[in-house]
């Protein structure tokens, strides 16, 4: 078999293993966030950061739910990470949207954030800072789940199931599973384009 064959046939193990559970508690969270008049603010680093500038845009488009990410705005990012340092940039941006106990918080991450191994340490904060104010965490993670997974309403954790591949495995059914959500009928609001042409 080729590499492609194994990784493929890794993929489709992996998201087998996914508990279905877990993305449905976040389609009904996520919904229950819009119900109430309430911001989504995504977070992600690397790879992640791309997901969640490209879910903003799913999750405003065809759910109809206000949406942002601080990478969005390189200005800000790179002036905050400049001027106080890279571990609070997410937490201040958060902080500056005016957070609240209404708004909810989706992270995008390989391993959801570890402080005790400064890992993702700013995704971290940004959970401790919306804890603090009671809004709804959610996550998409990988590995255990991280600090993410101890602190979110609702986690889909994307199982760890081949450690050579789990970056890859994480980030790729990430989007998979963002894309569930924003098709999901508890979130959905409208049929997105080539599905309205037929």
């Amino acid at each position: 078999m080729s590499f492609a064959d194994d990784f493929l046939a890794e993929s489709v193990a992996v998201l087998q293993a996914v508990d279905p559970a877990a993305v449905e508690a976040c389609a009904e969270g996520l919904a229950a966030v819009r119900a109430r008049g309430g911001r989504l603010f995504i977070l992600g680093v690397g790879g992640s950061a791309g997901h969640a500038s490209h879910a903003v845009n799913d999750f405003r488009k065809l759910c109809g739910l206000e949406a942002y990410t601080p990478t969005d705005n390189v200005s800000e990012l790179t002036a905050r990470a400049n001027d106080e340092g890279w571990e609070t940039t997410f937490a201040a941006w958060l902080a500056g949207s005016r957070l609240s106990g209404g708004d909810a918080v989706l992270v995008f991450s390989v391993g959801g954030g570890d402080a005790e191994r400064n890992v993702s340490t700013n995704i971290v904060r940004a959970l401790e800072h919306a804890t603090s104010v009671g809004a709804s965490v959610f996550g998409v993670v990988g590995r255990d789940g991280g600090y993410t997974a101890k602190v979110a309403q609702a986690c889909v954790v994307i199982p760890p199931l081949f450690p050579d591949h789990v970056t890859p495995h994480t980030e790729g059914l990430a989007a998979v599973v963002w894309h569930l959500l924003v098709s999901h009928p508890a979130l959905a609001a409208g049929a997105t384009k080539w599905e309205s042409l037929s």
